[in-house]
């Protein structure tokens, strides 16, 4: 497939591969703190308890499928919904459930969890078997069937995703390899570590999904991983026409997020209101795909998450694999325990993670890392009156007023809200990190969300 002549000057009219990204809205400069990025996965011993959520992906919950008392192995289904929109959870021990306990989440939102005693044996279940996949029908039976959720951190259920919808019609697959915030490696090793697996399952969905161009999009400042998969990809006889490439990307923030994406590999916008796929576009992140490929090979379903483990206030930052329902605190011990009193801990990255307020919270499939901060790296200046310097309009990638928005949140202003199309916020805080005044727009954004839905609930 022919490289596109403008170079990504502009939007294209033709299927072709840009040289270099297309030129997208907003976005900052963030500090380029990756110390983690040199260490290798390492296997977090097998923890006593785990305590499983059964909310660990957008949509509906699952509900328990075990009671207390019985016996469960790895991979075993334990909790499912018959809704479309989520997907079924599994144990990542063997053991014996222990109670069926209200677990509540980083995000304030209470849900249901399963509490399991491991045995410490690891038994495999019985039923973990490789599927057999031959059509697309195939595929999204099977990764639902492995629980495979966006693990970006989005959460979103991948096999809702990949179905795409009758009327649509996808010609690119773009693969989100960005991972553009601070501190953050964990899918850079899955890049650096199982390239082959990344590729594989490239290969596997461009081939069911009958797609004709795939774009990898790195960050420029991961050139190890850019190599990597650059010599899988042009040394692989499955692809003879040419048609996955990597595109490096610029280092920007948020340059992971869906639609930053697919505008800055391919010069499309997705309209307000509107998904990738009405532009043409499925976006996976680089891990799912790997995962995909693994569980087609093997048939063991999502039951164990990379975690990068850093922050000032942990003594040995590292990338570490660990048990979905693992407590926090273990992951922490295994990484030397704590520096000194942690003044935040972060599920996530610094930009869009989110603070949990006990170390005995679990590890949930979407976590892609653990940030420790001590109290010298917390900010927590007062807000000022905004000097209206236009900073978080020039800042916003969706190019939405947040400081309009967040005046319209505190008068509760549902029409406003609507006209200014709060949902389109994607919550990535370039607002509030650029902003002078330190006002807290990103709680407002959610304030204000929260405040549509629940008027939506009353219509």
């Amino acid at each position: 497939m022919q490289q596109d002549p403008r170079k990504g000057a502009g939007a294209p009219d033709a299927l072709t591969f840009p040289t270099r990204p297309y030129p997208s809205f907003g976005g900052v400069r963030l500090p380029h703190i990756k110390g983690t990025e040199k260490m290798e996965t390492e296997l977090l011993p097998l923890p006593e308890r785990v305590t499983i959520s059964m909310q660990q992906h957008v949509g509906a919950p699952c509900e328990p499928t075990v009671k207390v008392g019985d016996h469960v192995d790895v991979g075993q289904v334990i909790g499912d919904s018959t809704a479309y929109v989520s997907a079924p959870i599994h144990s990542s021990v063997s053991g014996t459930v222990s109670a069926i306990s209200e677990l509540l989440l980083p995000s304030g939102q209470k849900t249901k969890a399963v509490v399991i005693d491991a045995d410490g044996r690891q038994t495999m279940w019985s039923g973990i078997r490789p599927p057999k996949v031959r059509n697309i029908d195939d595929l999204c039976n099977a990764v639902r069937a492995s629980g495979l959720v966006g693990l970006g951190g989005a959460g979103f259920p991948a096999h809702v995703k990949l179905n795409i919808p009758k009327g649509k019609s996808v010609d690119t697959l773009i693969i989100n390899g960005a991972e553009c915030e601070p501190y953050l490696t964990a899918d850079y090793r899955e890049m650096v570590e199982c390239g082959d697996m990344v590729l594989e399952g490239i290969y596997t969905l461009k081939e069911l999904l009958g797609i004709k161009r795939v774009i990898i999009g790195v960050e420029s400042n991961k050139p190890n991983a850019i190599r990597i998969l650059t010599q899988i990809a042009d040394g692989n006889d499955r692809d003879p026409e040419d048609e996955v490439r990597v595109l490096r990307l610029a280092t920007s923030y948020p340059q992971g997020a869906e639609k930053v994406l697919i505008n800055c590999c391919t010069g499309r916008r997705v309209p307000k209101g509107k998904l990738p796929v009405d532009v043409g576009c499925i976006v996976m992140n680089i891990t799912s795909v790997a995962f995909i490929a693994k569980y087609l090979r093997d048939g063991v379903p999502l039951i164990n998450k990379r975690l990068t483990v850093d922050g000032s206030a942990v003594v040995q930052p590292m990338n570490v694999l660990v048990p979905v329902g693992t407590p926090i605190a273990d992951v922490i011990d295994f990484c030397g325990g704590y520096r000194t009193e942690p003044r935040k801990i972060l599920m996530g990255g610094p930009m869009m993670g989110i603070a949990v307020f006990d170390d005995n919270t679990p590890i949930l499939k979407q976590n892609n890392g653990l940030l420790v901060l001590a109290a010298r790296d917390v900010l927590e200046e007062e807000a000022t009156d905004c000097i209206r310097c236009g900073r978080c309009v020039s800042a916003c990638p969706m190019q939405l007023q947040p400081l309009t928005i967040e005046k319209r949140v505190a008068m509760r202003d549902i029409e406003a809200l609507e006209r200014h199309s709060i949902m389109t916020c994607i919550e990535c805080g370039s607002c509030a990190f650029v902003c002078p005044a330190r006002r807290k727009l990103v709680q407002y954004m959610r304030m204000g969300k929260t405040l549509l839905r629940k008027a939506g609930e009353k219509k």
